[in-house]
């Protein structure tokens, strides 16, 4: 007997009402809405189904974009099948059924799109596992991130992958989302014009968001009410961000706290933390951007920067909102009244360029292992002195390749504890100089 005869049964009227996000999912490309750049005539997804070749991808962007249904539709419109899986929920045995099946697919004529969500959660091991079925074309992959692929996905795997980059809703697409739903629902939105503009901030670039309040916007509306910017807010329990997090706002403020901090302006830079956490400003991206300036404005002036930042973002984590907030502003206190230096940052962006002009170049054998016979015949390692076991603990030597000759990228000033590392600098040169002309 089937099971299906003890299966409770739902009024169809309740089973049909899936999440308005959910029923207003576009069913072609061409109803995507806010990537045009994408999915539009001459988008780049368009091209590729018309050329009869996609290749794997990477997919970045925020949520709430349309990364999954853009890859479930891509599937669709260029006749493959699809798979779906969640770095969060997936291990390597997962991986390998999905691998098999799309094998046995590949047997009968037909390729898979295998769609991953938040790949960069998946290890370094895990990632690999991808790359032999996206060689022999098993399957084309299509990961989805929120994170910079560039620092969370392999280089191997990104080489074999073209990154395309979702972009945040604006007012406009958000809005023709909200019509999509009051034409769905039949029934306008009971908002003020003022109220309207502030759902579209609260939904911060998320589409999903957006359909969300506004569903739960009907649900709260008597029989003939509208809400105004107040009503609005209580009833969904979600403020309005100061600035759009999206746009300028944002990066007016940031670029405000960083500037303060740089000029050593402890009270200014604290007014700019304290707005950004009003706003709803993601602590942690907060967090990550004091490091960044601890890195970049402080550096080696004082060592201690970084470690701090490090350990307000730990408290942080440890404390959650709002007490952790508190160890963020000392971070933040901490590094404008710090002495500055961004001679690490000046020396660093200087030895990249060096790099790029001269990647080819070996360095000298001297400084070489010679781990076989004919590398230490081909005068690997000779010459080279153990620095330990020279006087002061220096040999002096040169470690650039021969061709360059010694180059100075690092120059630290006279500040902060950089003073002291300048006369160390100063006194290895004099060092250096000595024994090189001996």
């Amino acid at each position: 007997m089937s099971d299906d005869l003890f299966a409770p049964r739902i009024p169809e009227e309740v089973a049909n009402r899936r999440p308005l996000a959910d029923r207003l999912r576009p069913r072609t490309l061409s109803e995507v809405s806010g990537q045009e750049h994408l999915t539009g005539d001459d988008g780049i997804l368009r091209r590729m189904i018309a050329s009869g070749s996609l290749g794997s991808m990477i997919f970045w962007g925020p949520p709430g974009t349309g990364k999954t249904t853009v890859a479930r539709l891509l599937s669709g419109e260029a006749g493959l099948a699809f798979e779906q899986i969640s770095a969060i929920f997936s291990g390597v045995a997962d991986l390998k059924k999905v691998f098999e099946a799309a094998r046995l697919r590949r047997m009968d004529g037909r390729q898979t799109l295998l769609f991953v969500d938040e790949i960069h959660r998946f290890n370094r091991a895990q990632q690999d596992s991808f790359l032999p079925v996206m060689e022999d074309g098993t399957v084309i992959l299509v990961g989805a991130t929120t994170e910079n692929p560039s620092f969370e996905l392999n280089a191997a795997l990104l080489s074999r992958a073209r990154v395309l980059t979702f972009k945040s809703h604006d007012d406009e697409s958000l809005e023709e989302l909200l019509k999509r739903a009051e034409a769905a629902e039949d029934k306008a939105l009971p908002l003020t014009d003022d109220a309207r503009a502030s759902l579209l901030l609260m939904a911060d670039g998320d589409g999903r968001a957006v359909l969300t309040l506004a569903e739960e916007v009907w649900r709260a509306a008597r029989e003939g009410e509208i809400f105004d910017t107040e009503g609005l807010t209580r009833i969904v329990q979600r403020r309005a961000p100061v600035y759009d997090k999206a746009q300028d706002g944002h990066y007016n403020l940031i670029s405000a706290l960083h500037k303060s901090v740089r000029g050593s302006d402890p009270d200014a830079a604290l007014y700019y933390l304290a707005r950004m956490f009003d706003a709803g400003e993601d602590p942690l991206y907060l967090g990550r951007r004091l490091v960044r300036m601890a890195v970049e404005d402080i550096g080696l002036a004082d060592p201690q920067a970084l470690v701090i930042c490090n350990a307000a973002k730990d408290a942080y984590d440890y404390l959650g909102s709002p007490e952790g907030e508190l160890a963020l502003a000392q971070a933040c206190v901490y590094l404008a009244t710090a002495p500055k230096s961004n001679a690490v940052y000046t020396a660093f962006k200087a030895a990249t360029m060096a790099a790029k002009q001269n990647g080819s170049l070996l360095p000298p054998k001297h400084i070489l292992n010679a781990p076989t016979k004919l590398m230490k015949g081909e005068g690997y390692g000779e010459g080279y002195r153990y620095d330990h076991d020279e006087p002061d603990a220096f040999s002096g030597q040169d470690y650039f390749p021969e061709k360059m000759g010694r180059q100075t990228f690092y120059d630290p000033p006279e500040r902060g504890f950089e003073r002291d590392i300048r006369k160390r600098l100063e006194w290895w040169a004099k060092l250096r100089k000595e024994r090189n002309q001996r």
